[in-house]
């Protein structure tokens, strides 16, 4: 399986490395390993929805 650096995932999803690096750590990236210091995530992984637009759907809703 190809993995890809934090960096290399920031970059496809348009994001901070160091935002990549705390959804890893939270498990919002399904198959992402730490390995020592540094997270491989599966090439095929999907950026994960934004949390705070969910919240704000569930609020217009209402």
């Amino acid at each position: 399986m190809d993995y890809l650096t934090t960096k290399q995932a920031a970059e496809k999803w348009n994001i901070s490395p160091r935002r990549v690096q705390v959804l890893c750590e939270q498990g919002r990236i399904k198959g992402a390993v730490r390995l020592g210091w540094a997270w491989d995530i599966p090439k095929d992984a999907e950026k994960p929805e934004d949390a705070r637009r969910r919240r704000k759907l569930k609020e217009k809703l209402r």
